[in-house]
């Protein structure tokens, strides 16, 4: 199995969902396509460690829940004892930034200012998600043996790398006008 199949399993640990919902879910922590997600499903379903049920819907056509079963439980159970893979990083902004001087001021700031847009949309969404947590399950959230526990340090952590990377992109487009104050002087 790979990451993402535990990465599913993880998701129906919490709920029962459909894979529209789990690509939802996963974008905290992971970038999958839909067309990742619906084999490796089958996959699972074919080994067991899933099921799901049709929902009828009026109009539509009828959507499948998703479910851990009793294997898949067991399954990443023992997966969350073993020690993690290396973390992956592949973001093209960065190689942008890394060759940044080779372009004009206002476009590199531009750059800036939409990865600033970019990551302030996450903060909102982030926040807005974490204040439903917390009014939802309030206390229950600091129990480490509750579900809701590592959606609720995820979500946090989350927001903490977003809020920094906006931290940085805005001490870099203050220097981005330092310098071009500078020049025009």
């Amino acid at each position: 199995m790979n990451s993402l199949a535990y990465a599913l399993l993880s998701m129906l640990i919490r709920k029962s969902c459909t894979g529209y919902e789990l690509t939802q879910f996963l974008e905290t922590f992971w970038q999958a396509k839909h067309s990742q997600i619906y084999p490796l499903l089958k996959k699972l379903e074919n080994a067991d460690m899933l099921t799901f049920v049709y929902e009828h819907q009026t109009a539509k056509p009828d959507k499948k829940i998703y479910t851990i079963t009793p294997k898949g439980k067991e399954v990443l159970s023992e997966w969350i004892a073993t020690k993690p893979s290396p973390p992956v990083s592949r973001d093209e902004f960065l190689i942008k930034a890394y060759a940044i001087w080779l372009t004009d001021t206002e476009t590199a700031s531009e750059l800036f200012n939409e990865r600033i847009d970019f990551y302030q949309k996450k903060i909102d969404f982030r926040k807005e998600k974490i204040a439903e947590m917390e009014l939802a399950y309030g206390q229950q959230l600091l129990d480490p043996t509750a579900s809701h526990f590592g959606r609720y340090i995820l979500f946090k952590r989350k927001l903490k790398l977003e809020q920094d990377e906006v931290e940085w992109c805005q001490w870099v487009l203050s220097i981005l006008v330092n310098n071009t104050e500078q020049a025009s002087i």
